[in-house]
């Protein structure tokens, strides 16, 4: 089934939701003039959820501090567009098809010249980008760790939980490393935004969820957060905490823009986690958590594979100089591939969508 892009609707740079830099420039040397003749702004493709909106907002505030031209009226516009992950709500990602979800319509928008970038949380874009366009820039990295939540904060860890107790998430990664600590809890199929989340939660409809600290962060809401689990609680999602700005690989105008925003050490994480990633083939059914720091110069990275009720998982650790970050990432994908053998991704694929999610029910 074919789904096509919503229209989207323009916000303009002096949007109510997030003030425009006071700053003004006249110069407009370095704006797009159209054929004919009015100046062409540089439009942000992005989804509309209340996070995608504030990274948006985030990406508009460096451009404008990084070129003055881009503080006159009109110089950015926000283009927003509903993707198919954003219209159905009542499946799980895996049962929707998996990666691609989130991105899908702000590709086609790109290659069909709507929009000049788009941005994106990093864990929602495939290891593969579509042709002519390109991914150069990261933005600086938000805390990459998850957010425990319980109402009233009850319990301040997964291991505090009374057997039995339901958890909300939509993540197979998390179920995995949940169910592996404690196989009487029970997870169900938790989608909608942040504040959707949270109102469940309030209502009882769950005893706990996790959501990512860096998107509560971004929206001012990790007061929310009853804990922050370290790595070695719950390994992060690769490229969690990350915002990655996409163009088209032949629009010089934009690639000026975005790769002075780029930063670099984030780069360098990303770029390995996704590299582990692409190893491993990975996709929606099989949980996957990866995660690198740069730490004294040289970059460490974890991993780790599993089923999804927990019953087996698979980790690794690895370090060495950033410049090898795409081969470390991926010589960790491989040993992990090999460790677990072919029968443990043969299982991945034969399995129907109902028995990879075991006790994740709607």
């Amino acid at each position: 089934m074919k789904f096509l892009i919503a229209v989207s609707f323009i916000i303009s740079s002096a949007s109510a939701f997030a003030p425009a830099a006071v700053t003004q420039s006249s110069s407009t040397t370095a704006l797009f003039m159209a054929e004919n003749g009015d100046v062409q702004p540089l439009r942000i493709g992005t989804r509309g959820s209340p996070l995608a909106m504030a990274q948006a907002f985030e990406t508009r505030r460096r451009l404008q501090e990084q070129f003055p031209e881009l503080n006159q009226d009109g110089a950015i516009e926000i283009c927003v567009l509903k993707t198919q992950g954003d219209m159905i709500l009542d499946k799980s990602l895996m049962e929707l098809g998996g990666k691609g979800l989130f991105t899908k319509e702000l590709d086609v928008a790109l290659l069909g010249n709507e929009v000049d970038i788009c941005v994106h949380s990093m864990k929602d874009v495939p290891t593969w980008l579509p042709e002519g366009t390109i991914l150069p820039c990261n933005l600086p990295r938000e805390d990459t760790n998850d957010a425990f939540i319980t109402k009233d904060n009850v319990y301040k860890s997964i291991e505090e939980l009374p057997d039995g107790s339901v958890i909300g998430t939509a993540s197979l990664r998390r179920q995995a490393q949940i169910m592996a600590k404690n196989p009487t809890l029970k997870c169900v199929n938790f989608r909608g935004n942040v504040q959707t989340r949270l109102r469940k939660l309030n209502d009882g409809v769950v005893d706990a969820t996790l959501l990512a600290i860096a998107g509560l962060k971004r929206m001012d809401m990790d007061k929310h957060a009853t804990s922050v689990l370290d790595w070695s609680e719950m390994l992060p999602a690769v490229a969690q905490g990350a915002i990655g700005i996409q163009c088209r690989s032949d629009d010089e105008r934009s690639l000026k823009y975005i790769e002075a925003l780029n930063h670099k050490e984030t780069k360098v994480c990303v770029d390995c986690e996704r590299a582990f990633l692409e190893a491993l083939d990975g996709n929606c059914k099989t949980p996957i958590a990866g995660q690198a720091r740069i730490v004294d110069g040289k970059i460490k990275f974890r991993g780790l594979i599993a089923m999804p009720d927990g019953s087996q998982k698979f980790e690794i650790e690895s370090e060495g100089e950033m410049a090898d970050a795409k081969d470390i990432g991926r010589a960790a994908g491989e040993k992990l591939k090999a460790d677990a053998g072919d029968k443990f991704f043969q299982m991945m694929v034969e399995m129907s969508p109902q028995q990879v999610l075991g006790q994740l029910t709607k």
